[in-house]
């Protein structure tokens, strides 16, 4: 029988416009709830910064934000940059928050600086040479939530002897080969590097090492979903990460999430149009029947063993709505392959 593939929930704790950090925050924490209802598997935050639309910068306080105000559904981070920080107070961080809620949180790692902004970026001490670093970074991680050594100088409390799933996050084959060769699960972000996605993939498969974590390779896929009850209510909503790509297109970038609009292609030129096609091309939207297509052939053509979720829809009802149409795409697709496979 072909196993049942999960679905999970991907969240940069998103600011509206007219609203605060604090809104967006409580509001992550509502659709967690939602998605813990609706069966969903994680629900992951990002680490970014310097951008004025996310709130889940500080991304271990919010994960501990959201494990306290829910009860089974696995809460982590998708992730943390590893180049901002070191190994030793990530380790102390995630081992903390297993300590309080044991058994539900997931530590995903990237190599990005979390920034678009080379401000920003300098302003986090953020250099290529930390980048460059990461492989032996994310071997030092590893190595800190092994159980304690004695006479050892160094060990993370709480942390070492913790079991928390390390995940490599990649948009490219570089960091999927470092999560290959440790063993470790991939987390792809086809909203980030569509076009290397299948690279990517191949080389992690090719490459795999099994470990103490894996005796296989697992994929999980992540991509921005925008589901709505008909295709035109879906690319209405749409047009608010459409109105976000095109600030930083035009090079000014919204201070918040906009409500969506209509004809939104009215607001751009030919050559706009053309560019934030290429920027969002990745993007699956459409009504239930569409979004499920979708979503099917994605998880085909990837043999994706999970799939995440993401969304930047502005009204809440409208995001919990796309949540629980998702729900159901999941349980169709998973009662297809279970008939498949019989």
């Amino acid at each position: 029988m072909r196993n049942p593939v999960p679905f999970s929930v991907l969240d940069f704790s998103l600011i509206r416009a007219g609203e605060t950090a604090a809104h967006a925050l409580n509001q992550s924490v509502e659709m967690a709830r939602a998605a813990e209802a609706l069966g969903f598997a994680r629900y992951w935050v990002a680490e970014h910064h310097g951008a004025q639309t996310v709130a889940s910068a500080a991304t271990a306080v919010v994960i501990g934000h959201i494990a306290g105000r829910t009860s089974t559904i696995r809460v982590g981070s998708g992730g943390v940059m590893l180049p901002n920080h070191t190994p030793l107070v990530i380790a102390e961080q995630f081992g903390t928050l297993e300590s309080l809620y044991p058994g539900r949180i997931d530590l995903g790692v990237g190599r990005a600086a979390g920034s678009v902004h080379d401000d920003v970026a300098k302003v986090l001490r953020s250099t290529p040479e930390a980048r460059e670093r990461f492989p032996d970074d994310l071997r030092e991680l590893q190595s800190l939530f092994r159980e304690p050594e004695p006479g050892k100088p160094v060990c993370a409390v709480p942390g070492a002897g913790l079991d928390v799933p390390i995940w490599v996050l990649a948009s490219s084959p570089f960091s999927a080969q470092q999560g290959a060769q440790l063993g470790l699960p991939l987390a792809f972000a086809t909203h980030i590097g569509a076009d290397a996605r299948d690279t990517a993939i191949a080389a992690y498969r090719a490459n795999f090492q099994p470990s103490a974590v894996l005796d296989r390779p697992y994929v999980m896929i992540a991509g921005v979903v925008t589901a709505a009850d008909t295709e035109a209510d879906a690319q209405f909503l749409f047009s608010s990460l459409q109105q976000l790509s095109l600030g930083r297109l035009r090079g000014t970038p919204m201070m918040r999430l906009a409500p969506p609009v209509s004809h939104f292609d009215t607001l751009t030129s030919d050559d706009e149009r053309a560019r934030l096609a290429v920027a969002v091309r990745a993007a699956i939207t459409g009504s239930p029947q569409q979004v499920e297509q979708k979503l099917a052939t994605l998880i085909d053509e990837t043999d994706a063993d999970e799939v995440m979720v993401l969304s930047f829809i502005h009204d809440l009802d409208a995001r919990r709505r796309s949540l629980e149409i998702i729900g159901k795409v999941r349980d169709s697709l998973n009662a297809r392959r279970a008939a498949i496979a019989q």
